[in-house]
């Protein structure tokens, strides 16, 4: 059975995730710190100790071929990959073996460029539309991963 995981530090789609899974009848899991602890009907909350990375490495631990991982993590999204997961970001985004290298590269690029004293852009404002997005993909991607099991 697929298995859906929330990398939930400061994910803005944790309530679109669950009643998703709700409608695929596929499990549910939140991962977060305690610093971002949270509790929903309709998934179950793993709570990790605070620290840099400390979710990421309980959810890679726990996810499984098939499995999919809600993530904004490109390290983690990479991760996941490796295991023959489905990584997706917030906006609905399917990490790829074709598309992770060079995202790895432009975040590796970005911190050396802010180490460096420079300064980027941020991400933009949320929008219904980002939300809208995000709810299909992940819709798509459970059915096709249903339509696979048959």
């Amino acid at each position: 059975m697929v298995t859906i995981f929330v990398d939930a530090d400061g994910c803005p789609v944790v309530n679109e995730t669950i009643s998703i899974a709700k409608k695929f009848k596929m499990p549910c899991t939140l991962i977060c710190d305690t610093a971002h602890e949270m509790h929903r009907d309709g998934a179950d909350t793993v709570i990790v100790s605070k620290g840099a990375d400390a979710v990421d490495f309980v959810l890679v631990n726990k996810v499984n071929k098939g499995d999919i991982v809600v993530t904004q993590d490109y390290g983690l999204a990479a991760m996941v990959l490796a295991k023959q997961g489905h990584p997706i970001d917030q906006n609905g985004r399917r990490y790829t073996n074709d598309n992770i290298d060079q995202l790895l590269l432009a975040r590796h690029t970005a911190q050396k460029i802010r180490m460096a004293g420079g300064r980027l852009k941020g991400p933009k404002k949320r929008s219904k539309e980002s939300n809208e997005k995000f709810i299909n993909s992940l819709r798509e991607l459970c059915q096709f991963l249903l339509s696979q099991k048959q």
